[in-house]
C-alpha cells in the first residue's frame, strides 16, 4: 500500500506552456525544473508575477513549491506556474478560493496563438493588394 504524502499536486495552463505543480508545507523555497526561481526566471516582473499568488493566498514563507514546466516562453510558463500554484493553493485551504478568484488567478487564461492560414503571411495578415 501506498503511504499519502502531504503533498498537493496541480496543474496550471498558460498558452502553450504547462505547469505540474506539488506544494507542500514547509520554508518558502520555490524550485522551477531544478533550478530556483531566480535561475529560471530572470526577469523581476516574472518572478513578481508568480509571487503575487503567495501574497494574495497568505501564504508566502509557508509553502514549499515544486514545479515542472514545459511548452511555450518564459511568460507563458511564468503564468502557467501561477495558474498552478492558485489551484494547489485552493486544494489546500478552501477559504481562500474567494480572494483569489477576485484577483483573477483562478481562471484559466485561454487566449492562446492564432494559427497562421494558407496563402497569407501570418494569421491575419494579407499580402499587399494590387489592382493593377
Amino acid at each position: 500500500m501506498v503511504k499519502k504524502s502531504d503533498e498537493i499536486w496541480a496543474t496550471g495552463r498558460r498558452k502553450c506552456a504547462v505547469a505540474r505543480v506539488r506544494v507542500k508545507s514547509g520554508s518558502g523555497k520555490i524550485e522551477v525544473n531544478g533550478k530556483t526561481m531566480e535561475e529560471y526566471f530572470p526577469v523581476e516582473a516574472l518572478r513578481g508575477f508568480v509571487m503575487q499568488v503567495l501574497k494574495v493566498g497568505n501564504a508566502e514563507g509557508k509553502i514549499d513549491i515544486a514545479a515542472t514546466l514545459t511548452g511555450g516562453g518564459i511568460a507563458g510558463q511564468a503564468g502557467a506556474l501561477r495558474h498552478g500554484v492558485a489551484r494547489a493553493l485552493v486544494k489546500m485551504d478552501e477559504d481562500i478560493k474567494s480572494a483569489l478568484k477576485a484577483a483573477g488567478m483562478i481562471t484559466r487564461d485561454s487566449r492562446v496563438k492564432e494559427r497562421k492560414k494558407s496563402g497569407q503571411p501570418g494569421a491575419r495578415r494579407r499580402f499587399q493588394f494590387s489592382k493593377r
